[in-house]
């Protein structure tokens, strides 16, 4: 069995405004204000920690401030806001794609999974708002995100949720497109490089397909899966691509720059994959990638530390820094884990070197 995570630190670095993105070791960085895609990814951990009465009263907080936050950002069109500054002051016109997409998966998750009626009512309005502006994502990665909150939100049986199935639909069948114009025998993928947060792509396909009852989906989404574990699985070891170079078609992966956001990808994508197939192997490739936090890697480097995670490991080693999105990381794979039954029997995780 694997724990429930701690919140200490994602709850030292949030005030009463919002979740600072940045921190200097574990002390939160002030001068770098706050991000809107790091609060919606943190509405879903902070849902899940108001559910459960060990952490309710912390929980109850986060989620308030968080869905806050989130309506103060959203502007008329539905789009939304990306930085704000410690002065309150918004920094930008208009955030990035990627910033609104994850801003939708965690209004979708809100709306289906808060304990409380009116904070799923408030997030299903903001996430009704901004619904219209999913059309409009031109990234393969912003579409996937949206399409995890989308899944959540058609779940919670919304007033518009033929709508909802529409948008759903037509971002998942543009992300499958792209995987069939883009694939080869040794490239099951659906761009011509893998970057960062690389398995969000082939979950949202996975958990698509479950929600529209469409088995193509299903399909294309595990071929990437396995893809993406055959380039990160080295000998038992989970090795991201690095963000210092990628991994171009026909180039080599970069190592360096390894990031926690791809760990925790690769344990809910997995984990979407034993959900639908019922096969081992996943819940084994969900076990690596989360042992990566661990010190099963490359540098041999435990990133979880107390309640907060590492940025990440660069050439130089660990950077000790713990920031919101490592730490979101984190505890997103944690109580993904968390949720997980042992197996039985339970084997002791070995890792061959």
């Amino acid at each position: 069995m694997y724990p429930d995570p701690p919140l200490d630190h994602l709850a030292a670095l949030t005030d009463d405004v919002g979740l600072f993105q940045h921190a200097t070791y574990d002390v939160p960085n002030r001068s770098c204000g706050y991000c809107t895609d790091d609060v919606g990814r943190a509405l879903i951990v902070a849902c899940d920690a108001a559910a459960n009465p060990a952490t309710a009263e912390t929980g109850a907080r986060l989620v308030r401030t968080y869905l806050s936050y989130l309506q103060d950002a959203q502007l008329p069109d539905g789009w939304f806001h990306g930085f704000l500054g410690y002065d309150r002051r918004w920094q930008d016109a208009r955030a990035t794609p990627d910033a609104v997409g994850r801003a939708i998966w965690g209004l979708g998750y809100a709306e289906a999974k808060a304990p409380r009626a009116s904070w799923r009512a408030l997030a299903g309005r903001l996430r009704a708002r901004a619904l219209p502006v999913v059309a409009t994502l031109a990234y393969v990665r912003s579409r996937a995100y949206a399409m995890l909150g989308l899944v959540h939100a058609l779940a919670a049986a919304p007033s518009d949720a033929f709508a909802v199935r529409e948008a759903l639909a037509k971002s998942a069948e543009l992300l499958f497109q792209a995987y069939r114009e883009r694939r080869a025998p040794e490239w099951e993928w659906c761009e011509d490089r893998l970057t960062y947060d690389n398995a969000r792509l082939p979950e949202a396909l996975l958990r698509a397909g479950s929600a529209l009852g469409h088995p193509p989906y299903h399909d294309a989404g595990l071929a990437m899966l396995e893809f993406y574990a055959k380039v990160t699985l080295e000998n038992g070891v989970f090795v991201p691509v690095g963000n210092a170079g990628w991994f171009e078609r026909g180039g080599e992966k970069s190592r360096s720059g390894q990031q926690p956001l791809e760990a925790a990808a690769l344990v809910a994508a997995a984990l979407a994959a034993h959900e639908l197939t019922g096969q081992h192997h996943w819940r084994v490739v969900a076990e690596l990638a989360h042992a990566w936090f661990l010190g099963h890697n490359t540098h041999e480097a435990v990133l979880a530390v107390g309640s907060g995670c590492c940025d990440g490991l660069d050439d130089g080693g660990l950077n000790p820094n713990m920031g919101a999105e490592s730490t979101l990381a984190y505890v997103l794979s944690a109580s993904d884990m968390a949720r997980l039954a042992p197996a039985a029997p339970v084997q002791p995780l070995r890792l061959a070197r």
